[in-house]
């Protein structure tokens, strides 16, 4: 007969490893406070939503109010997490688990603090909806400042071909054309079907989820005041700009060139469409989303996030053109000074967004495993 006890050792070295249970929220924070960030960690801080937003303006309290700020204070996201591989450090919210970013501007930056907060081993974002919340330029032929869209698509604007205006041929519509279409676009570089973009130049987002999100909100009553009035007022002729704020649906075009004017916002109409085939509409205008996507889809594919859990939502903070009679030169030039809709697009972006942070965090059992539709 064999000798009992080496029998159980070696039946105990071949069994199972029992998984360990996971630790709740404040447990969690205390643990990965004695982890490296970069670091492997063996403690995991559950995350429900990422509140991605792209710049704050000084403090992320008491003072001017960039992106960040509001979501910092409503939502509680008082446990600071060190983060030094990306722009800014992480806030947490330990009884909603809801996590806030902020990227720093342009798709570079965006890119790289999102694989860097995806591939950070303290955080668990396997089950985790990430909504993009932050300000943008807004097409007055399709909304009016102070209002916030929730993208289907999200389109680059960067990787083209470009001649300078000054030396466009005769007869060409754009010295601007996609770097994988047609090189002689004599006529209209944008009028014929696009190639695949394999290369990010546009991401489709999950319908239903921005279908879900569009319903849920869309009813939700956004700041409006003297000042926006006065600011849609000189735009005749446009009726999408000269209503009140609302909650609607519209894709986004990033691009890391600030552009303003007529010709160009006919020009981001067009792109987006050429970039969906017909079926995305330009509405808003920012800097990061298809390197924050980028990042995302890499991601996807190590499951460390869920692609299909994103959500975009932009308020417009300032119109792409000028209103009739003034020019481009001179529009940009005032906004600059001053977004002419920065607050009420702020406040807009938290009204709108909020809402949806809340629905999935207290009904966590119902989008836990599965998006809502």
């Amino acid at each position: 007969m064999r000798p009992i006890l080496p029998i159980l050792a070696a039946l105990a070295l071949s069994a199972p490893a029992q998984a360990k249970p996971a630790l709740a929220p404040a447990a969690a924070l205390k643990a990965i406070a004695h982890c490296a960030p970069g670091a492997a960690c063996a403690a995991h801080l559950p995350v429900k939503v990422v509140v991605v937003t792209l710049f704050e303006i000084g403090k992320d309290e008491g003072d001017a109010a960039g992106e960040f700020q509001l979501w910092k204070a409503r939502a509680k996201l008082t446990a600071r997490i060190p983060f030094p591989q990306g722009y800014h450090d992480l806030y947490y919210n330990p009884e909603t688990q809801v996590l806030g970013i902020v990227t720093g501007m342009g798709n570079i930056k965006s890119a790289t603090a999102t694989l860097a907060l995806g591939l950070d081993q303290r955080l668990d974002l396997s089950h985790a909806y990430w909504l993009v919340a932050g300000i943008a330029g807004i097409d007055p032929a399709a909304g009016t400042i102070g209002s916030a869209a929730w993208a289907r698509y999200l389109v680059d604007g960067d990787m083209a071909h470009e001649i300078d205006a000054r030396e466009i041929p005769a007869g060409w519509k754009y010295g601007y054309f996609p770097i994988h279409g047609d090189t002689n676009p004599a006529a209209d570089p944008l009028a014929g079907k696009a190639p695949a973009p394999e290369n990010g130049e546009m991401y489709a987002l999950n319908p239903a989820l921005a279908n879900w999100a569009y319903r849920l909100t869309q009813s939700t009553p956004l700041p409006d005041n003297p000042s926006i009035a006065a600011a849609r007022a000189p735009y005749v002729g446009f009726p999408a700009a000269q209503q009140p704020p609302k909650v609607m649906m519209g894709d986004q075009l990033a691009a890391i060139t600030f552009w303003h004017g007529e010709k160009l916002t006919q020009w981001g109409r067009d792109w987006v469409k050429y970039w969906t085939n017909g079926q995305g509409t330009f509405v808003t205008s920012a800097m990061e989303e298809t390197g924050t996507m980028q990042s995302l889809d890499y991601l996807t594919k190590i499951h460390r996030a869920d692609r299909n859990r994103v959500m975009v939502l932009r308020a417009g903070s300032n119109f792409t053109m000028p209103p009739p009679g003034v020019t481009p030169a001179d529009n940009m030039a005032h906004e600059n000074a001053g977004y002419s809709g920065m607050t009420a697009a702020l406040e807009a972006l938290y009204a709108t967004g909020s809402k949806v942070v809340t629905e999935i965090t207290t009904n966590w059992s119902r989008y836990a495993k599965t998006p809502p539709q």
